[in-house]
Formats: C-alpha cells, sequence, structure tokens
C-alpha cells in the first residue's frame, strides 16, 4: 500500500484500481497520529468503513468515476470533545513501467491455499532455540508482483511485544523466547502482503498461534483443611463429605485428570472411612465408629494429575472428620441405695442430691440426666428436679409430712437421658437404671390441725340471728383428740359468724344478706384460730355461702296505662330482686271479682302478662287490683290504673279521670256534645222565632231567604260569614242528591247527597220537598222560605236526639270522631275550615268541592237528616 500524507488530520491519497471489490483493503490511515485518544471513528462515505487499526475497506463494490474518489474519516473524542478530519483521496493508479499487466489481470483472483496457512503450534516452555521458526505465510500473487509481508497484533506490536516477528521479504514468523500457556493460551496475528507501491493483492490473513499446553502445573485442593462429621454407629456407605482440587493446565487434557487416594489415617486403627479416585467423596467404611473410644480421625488425602499415572504430579491435603455422638449410653446411678432424714411439717428443703454416670458426651441431649420418683410418691410429697451444671438429682420435700402418719418413706427414683435412647450396632437393650431411697421422717411438736382444713358452710339468706350452722374442729396430732383445744376468730374480717371457744360450733351474730359489700358473690371466708395447751396454734377457713333467698316481692314496673278506643292490650311487666328459684315464672291474678268479670289477663312470658278488657266497656278510669306471685310463692300486691279513653293515640287523652268505686260516668267528650247540641237546637229556636217575627209567609222566594235561615251560630276556625244568597234550601224534585243552585226562576235544594230528606218528610208528606204546592208538569212553585216553629222543631228535635245517642252508643264511634272536638280549640293548622268557606260559589260547574268535604261539614249535616 502506498500511502502519501500531507500533514497529519489533513490529506491521505491511495492509488487503487479503478473496479474495487466488496470487502477489498484500500490502505490504512494513521489514526494515532491524527487523534490517540479517538473513541468515534466514522466514514463520510458509506461505501467505505474504517477499522480500529485504520486500515479502510470497501463495503460494496467501488467504480472509481473522474478518475477520483474523495471522504472523509471523522475521529470523535467524546470525554475531551475534540473532533478530527482526515480527508483521504482515491487516485486511480498508474500502469507499471518494470511489468506490463494484462487485461485479465485488472481484478486479481485471489487463492487461499498459501495465504491462508492452518494455525500454529507451539509449545508451552519451549527451550529454543531461539528465533525459533513456528510458521511461513506466503501469498500466491508473489509469482507475478513483489510481495512484502509484515504481521500486528498481540506479541507483535501489543502485549507481550517483541515475542513474534515476521521476515519481510520471505514471509517466516518467528518466536523470540518461551510462552507460558497459563497466561497466554493463544494469540490472533494479522498478517499483511503488499506490493512496494502500497497495493494489496491480498485480505489481511488473521493467523492464530495456539500454545500447546505442558504438564507443568501440579493439582492443588481447594481449602487448606477440611472438616466434616458423621453420627457414631452410622451404618456403611454414609456419605461424609467431599474433597475438591483444581489444576491450572489444559481442561480436559490428562493434565488436568486427576485421582484421589487416602495416604494415611490417625488414629492408626482399622480403616474407618473411603475415598472415592474421582469424585473425592469420602464415605463411612467401618460399622464400628464409636465417639466413646474415637472422638475424631485426621486424614491425609492425596490429588495426582494424569490419571494417577505416577508421573503424574501430586499433591496432600488434610480431612478431620469428627464423630457426634448419640445417646448409646444409658445414664446408671453410681449408688443404688440412698438414706436420709427430714423433720415433719417442713416444706420446700432439700433432703438428698444423687448423681449418675453417663459416657457420652457431657453437655450433650445424650448425657442431660432427667430425674422421676416412680414409686413411693402418690401424696406428691416430693420432688425431684436436676441440676444444669453438675448433672444431679436433687430431691425435696414439697408438702409437709406427718410423723404420726408415717415414721419413714421409700422411694424408687429412675434415670433416663434428654435424648431418646439409640441402641448400637451389635449390642442388647439396656434396662433403666434406678435407686431406692429411705426417707426417716423425725417428729416434732406441731399445733393443732383443722379437719378439714377448708371448711364450707351454706346458710339461706336472712337466718334469724343467733342459728347454729355448723361445727369446726380441729385435732392435735399427737394425740389425735380434740381435748383442751380452743377456738377463736382473729378480728378483721367480716363480722358474720362466731365459733363457739370451746365446743367449736358456728353461729350467726348477723341477719346475713347477699346485697351487702361485704359479700363477694355471696360468700365469705373467715380465717379460725386453734390454740391447744403449749400455745401452739392451727388455722383453719371457713367459707360461709349464701344461699338466695325470698326476701323481694316482684313489683310491677309501671301502673298507669292509657287504653284507646281500639283496646290495645296493655303488657305488665313485673321485677324480683330475688334470684332463681324464687324469682321467674310469675302469676299474675286480678284480686277484684267485679273486675275480674270485665279484664281479662293473658300470659306473655315468665314475668309479662297482657291485660285487656273481656268485652265492651264503658269509657273512663279503672283501678284494677294485681297480685303477682313469683316462684317462691311471695306475693306483691298492686293497683294498675287503665284510662280507657275515647281517642285513637295515648297522647290525645289525659289522665285525670277516675271512676270511683269502678263505677262509670260520662266522658268529656260525652257531656261536649250534649252541651253542642242544645246549643245548636237554641241556635235554631232563634233562627225560627226571628223567621216567623216577619208577618205574612208568601210564597215568592226573596234574595235574603238566606240571610234569615242560615245564621253565624259560631266562628270554628278563621272563615268567613256566608252572605250568598244564592244557596237556600228549596224543593227537589228528583231522588238524586245534589246542590241547589239558583238558575233563573227554578230553585232545588238537598241537604246531603244521596238523600231527599226535607221539612217536608217530616209533616207526614210522601213528597220530599220543601215547598207545599206543585204544579201540574210537575214544575214547583215558588214558596216562602220560613215555616213555623212547629214545623222546625218536629225537623229538628228527634235528629238531635238520635245524634246525641249515637255518639255514644255507636261501637264503631264514627260521628264521635269527627263531631266530638274540643270547642274552643281544633289544633294547630287545622284543616277543616269554617263551613262559610263552602257557601260563596258562583259558577254551576264548581261543584266538585262537594265531594272532599271536610269531617265538620259533614257530620253538620248527617245531624240534620234522618238516618
Amino acid at each position: 500500500v502506498l500511502s502519501l500524507c500531507c500533514e497529519a488530520c489533513k490529506k491521505v491519497i491511495f492509488h487503487v484500481p479503478s473496479e474495487l471489490e466488496a470487502d477489498t483493503l484500500v490502505g490504512r490511515v494513521d489514526l494515532k497520529e491524527c487523534l490517540p485518544s479517538a473513541e468515534f471513528i466514522s466514514s463520510s462515505d458509506g461505501n467505505f468503513k474504517i477499522l480500529e487499526d485504520g486500515s479502510v475497506y470497501t463495503t460494496s463494490a467501488v467504480s472509481l468515476s473522474a478518475e477520483k474518489t474523495t471522504f472523509t474519516v471523522l475521529l470523535k473524542d467524546v470525554q475531551e470533545h475534540v473532533q478530527k478530519k482526515i480527508h483521504v483521496s482515491l487516485v486511480e493508479e498508474e500502469k507499471k513501467t518494470q511489468k506490463t499487466r494484462h487485461a485479465r489481470d485488472t481484478v486479481l483472483k485471489r487463492t487461499k491455499r498459501r495465504w491462508g496457512p492452518i494455525p500454529s503450534v507451539m509449545i508451552e516452555n519451549s527451550l529454543g532455540p531461539f528465533p525459533l521458526q513456528i510458521q511461513q505465510v506466503q501469498s500466491d500473487t508473489a509469482q507475478n508482483y513483489t510481495i512484502y509481508y509484515s504481521a500486528s497484533g498481540p506479541g507483535i506490536d501489543q502485549d507481550p511485544k517483541g515475542l513474534f516477528y515476521i521476515e519481510r521479504e520471505t514471509g517466516n514468523i518467528f518466536a523470540t523466547r518461551a510462552v507460558d500457556r497459563e497466561q497466554y493460551p493463544s494469540f490472533q496475528i494479522i498478517c499483511f502482503a503488499t506490493t512496494p507501491d502500497g497495493y494489496s493483492p491480498e485480505v489481511p490473513l488473521v493467523h492464530t498461534i495456539r500454545i500447546e499446553d505442558d504438564n507443568d502445573n501440579a493439582p492443588y485442593f481447594t481449602q487448606d483443611l477440611f472438616e466434616f462429621s458423621v453420627p457414631e454407629n452410622s451404618k456403611p456407605g454414609i456419605l461424609v463429605g467431599k474433597v475438591t482440587a483444581e489444576d491450572r493446565d489444559e481442561p480436559y487434557t490428562l493434565h488436568t485428570t486427576l485421582k484421589y487416594r487416602i495416604v494415611s489415617q490417625n488414629p492408626l486403627v482399622p480403616p474407618a472411612f473411603s475415598l472415592h479416585g474421582d469424585t473425592g467423596v469420602i464415605s463411612v467404611s467401618s460399622p464400628q465408629l464409636d465417639r466413646e473410644l474415637v472422638s475424631s480421625y485426621t486424614l491425609l488425602v492425596e490429588v495426582r494429575d494424569m490419571a494417577g499415572q505416577p508421573f503424574g504430579l501430586c499433591t496432600t491435603g488434610t480431612a478431620v472428620i469428627k464423630i457426634e455422638d448419640t445417646n448409646d449410653n444409658a445414664p446408671s446411678f453410681k449408688q443404688i441405695q440412698y438414706e436420709t432424714r427430714v423433720e415433719e411439717n417442713r416444706v420446700n428443703v432439700e433432703i438428698l442430691r444423687v448423681s449418675v454416670v453417663d459416657l457420652d458426651e457431657p453437655g450433650s441431649p445424650g448425657s442431660g440426666a432427667v430425674y422421676e420418683i416412680i414409686r413411693g410418691n402418690d401424696d406428691r410429697s416430693f420432688e425431684i428436679t436436676t441440676d444444669k451444671n453438675t448433672n444431679e438429682g436433687i430431691l425435696c420435700v414439697v408438702k409437709g409430712l406427718d410423723y404420726e402418719s408415717a415414721k419413714q418413706r421409700i422411694l424408687v427414683i429412675a434415670v433416663n437421658n434428654e435424648a431418646p435412647y439409640m441402641l448400637a450396632p451389635y449390642s442388647q437393650q439396656l434396662s433403666q437404671s434406678t435407686s431406692s431411697v429411705t426417707v426417716h421422717i423425725l417428729d416434732v411438736d406441731e399445733g393443732p390441725v383443722f379437719k378439714p382444713c377448708h371448711l364450707r358452710l351454706d346458710v339461706k339468706e336472712c337466718e334469724d340471728i343467733g342459728t347454729s350452722i355448723g361445727r369446726y374442729l380441729a385435732e392435735d396430732p399427737e394425740t389425735g383428740n380434740s381435748e383442751g383445744i380452743c377456738y377463736r376468730i382473729p378480728p378483721g374480717q367480716c363480722n358474720w359468724i362466731s365459733i363457739d371457744e370451746k365446743s367449736g360450733e358456728v353461729r350467726t351474730v348477723k341477719v346475713l344478706d347477699r346485697d351487702v359489700a361485704e359479700m363477694r358473690r355471696g360468700q365469705c371466708n373467715i380465717t379460725v384460730l386453734a390454740i391447744d395447751r403449749n400455745g401452739k396454734t392451727g388455722t383453719g377457713t371457713i367459707q360461709v355461702v349464701i344461699q338466695p333467698g325470698n326476701k323481694n316481692y316482684p313489683r310491677i314496673l309501671k301502673t298507669d296505662y292509657i287504653m284507646c278506643r281500639d283496646r290495645k292490650p296493655i303488657c305488665l311487666t313485673a321485677q324480683d330482686a330475688d334470684e332463681s328459684p324464687y324469682s321467674t315464672p310469675f302469676v299474675y291474678r286480678i284480686t277484684d271479682r267485679s273486675l275480674a268479670s270485665m279484664w281479662k289477663i293473658t300470659r306473655h312470658n315468665d314475668n309479662s302478662v297482657y291485660l285487656s278488657p273481656k268485652g265492651d266497656i264503658p269509657f273512663g278510669t279503672y283501678s284494677i287490683p294485681v297480685s303477682v306471685i313469683d316462684n317462691g310463692g311471695k306475693v306483691g300486691e298492686h293497683t294498675v290504673k287503665v284510662n280507657f279513653c275515647d281517642c285513637v293515640t295515648p297522647t290525645e287523652c289525659g289522665m285525670n279521670r277516675r271512676v270511683p268505686g269502678g263505677n262509670v260516668t260520662l266522658g268529656v267528650w260525652a257531656i261536649l256534645a250534649m252541651i253542642l247540641g242544645s246549643l245548636l237546637l237554641l241556635l235554631i229556636l232563634i233562627t225560627i222565632c226571628g223567621c216567623c217575627g216577619s208577618g205574612v209567609m208568601h210564597r215568592h222566594v226573596t234574595d235574603d231567604c238566606a240571610n234569615h235561615n242560615l245564621i253565624i251560630s259560631n266562628t270554628e276556625a278563621p272563615g268567613e260569614e256566608v252572605m250568598d244568597h244564592n244557596i237556600i234550601p228549596l224543593q227537589n224534585t228528583s231522588d238524586q242528591g245534589g246542590y241547589g243552585i239558583k238558575t233563573g226562576d227554578q230553585q232545588t235544594f238537598e241537604m246531603v247527597k244521596g238523600r231527599g230528606h226535607t221539612l217536608e218528610s217530616v209533616k207526614g208528606g210522601g213528597h220530599q220537598t220543601l215547598g207545599s204546592v206543585k204544579e201540574a208538569g210537575g214544575q214547583p212553585m215558588m214558596d216562602t222560605c220560613r215555616y213555623s216553629y212547629s214545623e222546625w222543631h218536629n225537623f229538628t228535635h228527634p235528629r238531635l236526639g238520635e245524634k246525641v245517642h249515637l255518639c255514644r252508643q255507636d261501637e264503631e264511634q264514627k260521628h264521635s270522631e269527627d263531631y266530638l272536638l274540643s270547642y274552643n280549640y281544633e289544633g294547630k293548622g287545622s284543616l277543616a275550615g269554617s263551613v262559610g268557606c263552602c257557601s260563596d260559589q258562583h259558577e254551576e260547574e264548581a261543584l266538585d268541592f262537594l265531594d272532599q268535604l271536610e269531617p265538620k261539614f259533614r257530620t253538620l249535616a248527617e245531624t240534620c237528616v234522618k238516618r
């Protein structure tokens, strides 16, 4: 390759053929001279690529145009923000004068027969002589051209530099010194073939020089010391562990094929372990691994390469195998019999220590002793525990012993280990080790003892003072009787009972009550002292339990009720402060016979009943005597007051009615109805007298008839006076109901829709109209609107009396509900206004309001109509 370089980083010219194939080496540019720290290398022309060593190659077939092609190589240092350019010019090469090329040689054909030799091999640690030829590269184009050879890469111009070189004219590759394969297993160098003018007829050759391994490294163990453990008495074949070694020589060769073996074993007993030669696995080979004989083994192991052949390299290592303890040795007592002494009544005292022998590893569960008393401790007066520090058994007395009952006790103690026993191979089952302990009890002078030490006395509640509830005696342990013992109760306790000093008889000193603060859940504990002749004392406890009594009678929680016209039953509920069985179920009775015939009691549950009337009874207030009997027979007398009121809800009725002696009187509403009827009758009579005083009766109906007949009786709600003269009671020739409206010269009237009763029907005629004269064809004649007093009296009096009677006797109470209202108060926001609101109607079509009349108007209308 001929390189003509101008000033660095400015311009490079390559002389090349006019036609270039793809992947053809064009030449090399010196990148380091331009920008040594270049990180990014690129070409402005996509037909060319630049390698890191500065080699320029074509990416596709290129034909030089205008005999010259130029492009730019861009170099960038990203960190330093430096950018430089190299201008490359391709110039078509001129024909050589020293040798004429033929037309067919314009595009050279390459052959790889000699330019691509097989990889070279160099033996590791070669002894020379150096320089040592290892390969030759040669181009076939050397037959036609003068070819110079060169190379670059590791071992030549890269580390390790100077290891190889190539002869320029011959292409021979030489090594200058020995090579370590473990450091440099191979080298890849790039070989170039160029003509003197710089042209490269061959693509650069990547040649590999492989370093052949020499067994110069001995294998080595991965650990300085291998430590394993295995339980004693393990069976042969049990895996213990694995030793591992490595070799730095070439893998998968004899140089790294390793073999393991055990060189020696310490202690020198029959071999206990085996080592697999290929894998390094150690396993148990002896069935008699006994920790008590040998606690650990040390193995010297060897690893050798070359598949273990004698000429292979080898290394030794150490493996320590610890034998783990198992509970294959049962503990045994050092003595089979022990004796000890203890005073009677001593508790929580140590009386003996026992020890055992165990060959297992100290401090392990296999040697930890567990003691138990297997015989002679039925009353659990003794207890044995283990001292963790000494592994001894500590025998203690936990309950006081009685010399008078037994002068000595014989115990049998057994021992085991914390871990379960494991039978060793080829050994027999051992029996449990036991030892007997004789405990001698020493007699001491002791105080009296209550029997029992805790006495329960059940006492009924509210017992009389001085009632004997039992006896509490103590005995002298030495004599076995109660002679010479006196009793007393120390002060500071609940003062409910007393005990006789000589006889021990217990009596009440107060009336026992479960509800007082001193009693907890109806019981009280009292400590009693017993003192013998020598002044020795003993204590006992009396538990006084107060049994519930029937001291409370049942009480009805609520006695005042209001019952409306719907006669909904009243629920009576009683409560008793006593406990079962002196409380529920309750029995209710009405003690007054006369009221019992009017009222009945129905059971609801154990403490409640329903009270309701048996039939129709008058309104009023009833005082009903009711007795309630609890389950213990105690009777509670009560008076239940029921206000049987003419109401819809109890809030409408007051509680001020009384029925003295059980008799029924007229209610307020009945009296009010009578007063209103009388006032209405009086107003009607005044109206009649006013109308009759005007002189002769004329048949012609005047416009002021309404003013004489319809007068203001009372204003019950804000409204207006009825002043319209168009609505007056006139004739009705039809049986269909309706209200008469003045239309032309004919006027008709009906008091209540659906009825044809008018004043004329009272006078005896079957013709139910107000008029007394009828013209032919059924056309009514005009009549005066004034009638005599007797006519109005005959019309109104029986109907007013009937309404008053119905207000008291109608079972459904419809009229009283609508009519008998408070005279001076109708309630806030009453929907029923004055009757006058219906009097001012001027249009015939506006009569729909007659179908939705309020209760007050219907009551007034029905009062004036015969039922």
